[in-house]
């Protein structure tokens, strides 16, 4: 995704504005507590309670806890000193988890393979990413492989028709491999910068829709043995520590290249993302803060942090 320098303020504006409940259910109590009086282990079990709730999972959340506790403990400290703590550690836990997502810099056809379950904001995240390139002049095919669900085909028309990118979909139950296979044929042939391809939502404890899936990334080496050049995971933050779960299963079973973390906006443990970035093998790569096509951003651990955290830029 693109960025201009003027939009970033933006960004992070709106980034601190999804995270807000998160940022209040991590922080409120705990800063109120912490500013009264000099640190105690009263206090650090109380923050290690709360990063636990917000999803930080316990292993993080007793690592954010003690570095806390080391830097801060026996010392009275005003709430921005201690949510710009909270910042740094948070921080440095995803520092080294950042990835780059840029399909105009690779091959041609780009070819972005994007799956998740059901309900995860895969086709609204595919959709943005349309939009983004076609802004930039890309030629964008969007194969609706996701065959199973009439209304996800419809769904992807409506961004592939906003972004002005071309399309490609075949009746309900058709062989979703084949599709994938004929749209990239069609964007050697036609010329195509990328080809995103929408998967049905995996049930990650259903064995047959998971070889369904490979079995479309086997039918893609065909056409081109590098291909697919990205295998995007989207994963619903308000799902908490379920998406620990489909992380695990996706990761175990498919090359996945990156993860999208989608609905951040919508839940008071977006603290989540944490604990998903510290466990899989793949980096995150964008997340997404809300309905617009500017809500889908590149991962910034710092500003995520500072967010998440409440805190302005």
């Amino acid at each position: 995704m693109s960025e201009k320098p003027e939009q970033k303020k933006g960004w992070f504006q709106r980034l601190t504005s999804g995270l807000a409940r998160s940022s209040q259910a991590m922080t409120e109590q705990v800063t109120g507590a912490f500013t009264k009086k000099p640190l105690d282990q009263d206090q650090l079990d109380q923050l290690e309670e709360m990063l636990i709730e917000a999803d930080l999972g316990p292993q993080i959340a007793a690592r954010i806890t003690d570095a806390f506790g080391k830097a801060r403990f026996g010392k009275s400290s005003t709430e921005a000193e201690v949510k710009e703590a909270l910042a740094e550690l948070v921080a440095a836990e995803l520092s080294d988890r950042e990835g780059v997502f840029d399909p105009l810099s690779g091959p041609k056809p780009y070819v972005v393979l994007f799956i998740g379950v059901n309900g995860s904001g895969k086709t609204t995240t595919l959709g943005k990413i349309a939009s983004d390139l076609t802004s930039r002049n890309a030629k964008v095919l969007i194969a609706a492989g996701d065959t199973f669900r009439a209304a996800a085909v419809e769904q992807l028309k409506v961004w592939a028709d906003r972004a002005g990118a071309d399309f490609m979909s075949r009746p309900p139950g058709a062989d979703a491999a084949a599709l994938a296979y004929e749209a990239v044929e069609r964007a050697k042939l036609e010329g195509h910068d990328v080809v995103l391809i929408d998967t049905a939502g995996r049930l990650q404890n259903k064995q047959g829709l998971m070889d369904e899936l490979l079995k479309v990334i086997r039918v893609l080496k065909k056409v081109d043995p590098d291909a697919p050049h990205e295998t995007l995971l989207v994963l619903d933050a308000t799902v908490g520590r379920n998406a620990l779960a489909q992380e695990k299963i996706f990761g175990n079973q498919v090359g996945v290249s990156g993860i999208v973390m989608t609905k951040l906006d919508g839940t008071a443990r977006g603290g989540v993302l944490v604990p998903v970035a510290r466990a899989s093998d793949s980096p995150i790569k964008l997340i997404g803060v809300g309905e617009g096509v500017d809500d889908l951003q590149p991962f910034d651990a710092r500003a995520f942090s500072r967010s998440l955290v409440g805190l302005e830029d």
